[in-house]
């Protein structure tokens, strides 16, 4: 992960609402690391889900996660909702690396600033070939990552 500023909501371009649940938290009473994974994974995809109106996974490409990484900033958790915004760093021909951010409370005061910011790497592959080759990204999706990109 490049070594950045904490993101604010002005670093994002597309939103989704996630609602935390009772089981999200752990044991020390805050969002449970691999639920930060989960909603990474839920707002990229539900944006492909809506920017393209298909069900992404009967695509013959599929974008697999090749890598993730995520930079704490503050805890959060159950009840409050989870605001993610979504931007694309990167598109390439084959490949896509967003940046997820997550903002949970008040936009004027503790949900200002991110609470997390996940990087999630897409690469896509020929989902018709057992062998799964990488191959160029399906142009619907590249139509729905590119004003992502600032």
């Amino acid at each position: 992960m490049t070594d950045r500023t904490r993101p604010t909501r002005a670093d994002y371009v597309a939103w989704r609402t996630i609602t935390t649940r009772w089981r999200d938290d752990d044991a020390y009473g805050h969002l449970n690391n691999a639920t930060y994974y989960e909603m990474f994974d839920t707002a990229v995809n539900a944006h492909l889900y809506e920017a393209t109106g298909l069900d992404i996974r009967k695509l013959p490409q599929i974008g697999i996660v090749a890598e993730t990484g995520c930079r704490y900033f503050r805890e959060i958790g159950f009840p409050a909702p989870v605001e993610a915004g979504l931007v694309c760093e990167k598109v390439g021909t084959s490949s896509v690396v967003y940046r997820i951010g997550l903002f949970q409370g008040d936009p004027e005061r503790e949900g200002a600033e991110a609470a997390a910011e996940g990087r999630f790497v897409h690469v896509y592959v020929d989902d018709t070939d057992p062998a799964r080759p990488v191959t160029p990204m399906p142009d619907v999706i590249r139509a729905a990552v590119t004003p992502l990109l600032r």
